[in-house]
C-alpha cells in the first residue's frame, strides 16, 4: 500500500524515513493562518484546531486520480497562556517568542490524521507541556545565533532533538509528539492494516 505524506515538514519526513518507511512527499495546499484565525473567532481551542488542520491537511493531499493511498497528514498547535503561537517569520520574531515563553509552561497539541480516497479513517491527538526556563539575555542572544534559521521552521523556535533542549527545566510528554507527529500509534495503525509488517 502507498503513503503519501501530505506536509512540507522536513521534521516530520525525517522521522518516518528514520522508522524505515516509503513514502512519497505531497504537501497539502491550506491557508492554515486564515483557518485558525476562524477557528479562533468560533471558540475552537488548540485541540480542536491541530486536528481540524490535519484532517483538511489529509483531505486536500488524497490524489485526484482515486487511488487508495494512504494520506498521513499531521498539524501541531503551541499554546501559552492562552495565547496561540505560530512559526516565526523571522528572527526578530523568533526573539520576541521566546521571550513571551521564557520562564512560562507552555502546551503543545500534535494530531496525526490518515486519509484513504478522501475520507478520514484514523486519527490521533497527543499532548505536551514544556517549560521553558529563564534563560538569560545573552544565552537567547547566543541560541539564535547558533541555531539560525532552523529556529524558524518550528512553532516555539525550538529543535529538542538538538541545541533547543537547553531552553528547557522541564518536559512533560512524548518525544515524538513535541516533534510534531504522535509516531508510535500510527505505526501501531499502519502495522493493524498491513502498510507495515506486525
Amino acid at each position: 500500500m502507498s503513503l503519501i505524506l501530505a506536509s512540507a515538514s522536513s521534521a516530520r519526513a525525517a522521522m518516518l524515513r528514520q522508522a524505515g518507511l516509503d513514502f512519497a512527499v505531497q504537501p497539502a495546499r491550506i491557508d492554515e493562518a486564515e483557518i485558525k484565525r476562524a477557528l479562533q473567532a468560533e471558540g475552537a481551542g488548540p485541540r480542536e484546531a491541530a486536528e481540524a488542520l490535519a484532517e483538511l491537511k489529509a483531505r486536500r493531499g488524497t490524489p485526484a486520480t482515486g487511488d487508495d493511498s494512504f494520506v498521513i497528514a499531521a498539524d501541531q498547535m503551541l499554546a501559552c497562556e492562552g495565547r496561540w503561537f505560530d512559526k516565526p517569520a523571522d528572527m526578530a520574531e523568533a526573539r520576541t517568542q521566546l521571550q513571551a515563553l521564557r520562564g512560562r509552561t507552555h502546551d503543545l497539541v500534535s494530531a496525526v490524521v490518515v486519509a484513504r480516497s478522501g475520507t478520514i479513517i484514523w486519527r490521533h491527538i497527543d499532548g505536551a507541556r514544556l517549560t521553558m526556563r529563564a534563560f538569560s539575555d545573552g544565552f537567547l542572544d547566543a541560541y539564535l545565533a547558533q541555531a539560525g534559521d532552523a529556529v524558524l521552521q518550528s512553532v516555539g523556535c525550538y529543535q529538542l532533538e538538538g541545541l533547543g533542549v537547553q531552553l528547557f527545566s522541564r518536559i512533560q510528554g512524548d518525544f515524538f509528539t513535541i516533534l510534531g507527529l504522535p509516531l508510535l500509534p500510527l505505526l501501531d495503525f499502519l502495522r493493524h492494516h498491513q502498510v507495515l509488517r506486525t
